[in-house]
């Protein structure tokens, strides 16, 4: 097949696939963004039990493959009766995953925020808490926005491995067509390209983003 008959038979299947990557990635940014407001604010905040339960938890998850825990979900759970679908599974184990990631980037970033701020929140009658949402979480999620960004970019790319499981992202739409035409290195080709124009469209727009919302001087403050 030459290689405007492979894009043709190939492009349909892969916008289809690149659908369920999308979502799979933003589905697993947003929960797994919420996961490591919680596990990160447990982790600096909370009281001994908390800390421990969540840096053993934010441990575990770093310390072992993302491929192993979508293993362990899909295909370890179903003995013990729980049979979920590849899809639910992979949206799971990725917003997990990058949940203890987010949880580690926004520690670092609290924990660059003077402690002035926090006894100020207190001096104008402000609780513990309201000082941390009010005050310490908004500087905190303006300079996490480098790495959330590159924790997006990985996730996208990360998110091939849901083919592993049966899942119909770009990658398993690509093995599927492959299989039937056998030009692998041509669909392999062209998903690398669909792949490398999304991350160079995010990498702009999220340097955008991150000039829009930059406060000058701000990174300076201690």
């Amino acid at each position: 097949m030459t290689t405007m008959e492979v894009f043709k038979e190939a492009f349909p299947y892969l916008m289809e696939g690149l659908k369920i990557t999308l979502m799979l990635t933003i589905v697993s940014i947003f929960f797994g963004t919420i996961l490591g407001v919680l596990l990160a604010l447990g982790k600096i905040y909370g009281n001994k039990f908390f800390r421990t339960l969540t840096t053993g938890f934010i441990g575990l998850l770093r310390g072992t493959p993302l491929l192993a825990q979508l293993f362990i979900l899909y295909f370890g759970l179903p003995p013990y009766g729980i049979r979920l679908p590849a899809l639910v599974v992979a949206m799971i184990g990725f917003s997990v995953n990058s949940g203890a990631y987010m949880a580690e980037y926004l520690r670092g970033s609290i924990q660059s925020i003077s402690s002035n701020q926090i006894r100020s929140a207190f001096s104008i009658g402000m609780t513990k808490w309201q000082g941390i949402f009010f005050v310490i979480l908004p500087q905190a999620f303006r300079r996490v926005i480098p790495a959330w960004t590159n924790e997006f970019i990985y996730l996208l790319k990360y998110t091939s491995l849901a083919y592993m499981i049966g899942a119909p992202e770009i990658m398993g739409q690509a093995k599927f067509i492959a299989s039937r035409n056998y030009e692998f290195f041509k669909v392999y080709i062209l998903v690398a390209i669909i792949y490398f124009v999304i991350v160079l469209f995010l990498t702009q727009f999220f340097g955008w983003v991150e000039k829009r919302v930059k406060i000058p001087g701000f990174e300076y403050q201690h």
